[in-house]
């Protein structure tokens, strides 16, 4: 944690003080943590961090911060890390990965080389196969 801390307030040392207890309350924009190493050439980035922002906009709290990068370790459970990866892959945040959302992670993933066709006939396989109740989208449970 303390290692941590050391990483938030090197992105912002005007703003993040060295006692975390003086201002707790303190939020990084999601433009300095995108630049990270870790997440800088990770195309769901901004989506990792929304994910973690307790207000869903991208900001993040040392908290946020701490969340963050536990999930994201090795050693994180993996039912964690499915939780996290279905809220990624949830662009429209409606606790269900419909094709808009399926679309979108495919257009990331190949950087937008595959054709509208070929990312439409890949998201219809994908709902067919693993929608289990067939309602068109994919719950938590399918995923």
């Amino acid at each position: 944690v303390y290692r941590l801390h050391g990483r938030y307030h090197e992105m912002a040392p005007n703003v993040v003080p060295m006692d975390y207890t003086k201002d707790p309350d303190v939020k990084l924009p999601m433009q300095l943590i995108i630049n990270m190493p870790e997440l800088k050439e990770n195309p769901f980035k901004e989506r990792i961090v929304e994910s973690f922002s307790e207000d869903g906009e991208g900001s993040l709290s040392f908290n946020d911060f701490v969340d963050m990068f536990s999930v994201l370790s090795e050693m994180a459970p993996r039912e964690l890390k499915a939780i996290y990866a279905f809220k990624i892959y949830d662009f429209n945040t409606d606790n269900f990965i419909c094709k808009s959302d399926l679309e979108k992670t495919l257009n990331k993933l190949t950087r937008e080389e595959l054709t509208a066709e070929e990312i439409t006939l890949v998201c219809e396989k994908v709902i067919e196969e693993a929608d289990m109740d067939g309602d068109g989208k994919l719950g938590f449970a399918d995923f």
